[in-house]
This record gives structure tokens, C-alpha cells and sequence, in this order.
């Protein structure tokens, strides 16, 4: 699997989640990764509609069963940790990538 993609072609991998009244909100998904040494996954998602100037950028750990998606908050302080140092450390992979 390559990160490079012909823009044109890019179509972005919506998912929808619940607000805490039920609404379903609209996310892109930015990233996906699993942490090393470990079978948990993550994605990182934006808001596709806010008012932000500047995204900001949710972290779930998720699993998929069958067509499924559970998501799952992050609580643990430690695993918060990992998850952002892996996904700024990747950010900063892409970004190189594509100067």
C-alpha cells in the first residue's frame, strides 16, 4: 500500500458518529495506524463540518467486525501519549514525503 495518491483520485473515508444527543456527525478520516508491538488500532478524524479555522483532530482506537466499526475513547494518560507522539511522528513522515 503506497501514501501517494493522484489528487484527482483521492476521495476522502467518511465515517459518522454520534453527538452526545445522538446526532450523527460527520468525520474524515485522516489517518489509521497500529501501534507497534501492540494488535490496537487508531484512526485520527476531523470534523468534515467546523466553524474551527483549524481542524481539530480526534484519536480513537477502534476495532472492525466484520462491516462493523466500534470506536473507543482514549482514557488511558499513557496510552494518550503514544497515540499522539505516533501520529505526529507519522504527520511529520508525510509531510517530508511530499516536499
Amino acid at each position: 500500500m503506497t501514501n501517494e495518491q493522484d489528487n484527482n483520485d483521492y476521495e476522502p473515508e467518511i465515517i459518522y458518529i454520534p453527538d452526545e444527543e445522538g446526532n450523527e456527525e460527520e468525520f474524515e478520516v485522516v489517518m489509521k495506524f497500529e501501534m507497534d508491538g501492540t494488535e490496537k488500532k487508531y484512526m485520527m478524524v476531523v470534523p468534515m463540518e467546523s466553524e474551527e479555522e483549524e481542524d481539530e483532530v480526534f484519536a480513537f482506537r477502534y476495532e472492525e467486525d466484520g462491516d462493523d466499526l466500534k470506536l473507543f475513547t482514549i482514557e488511558d494518560e499513557e496510552e494518550w501519549k503514544l497515540v499522539e507522539e505516533t501520529f505526529n511522528t507519522l504527520l511529520e513522515e508525510d509531510e517530508e514525503g511530499t516536499e
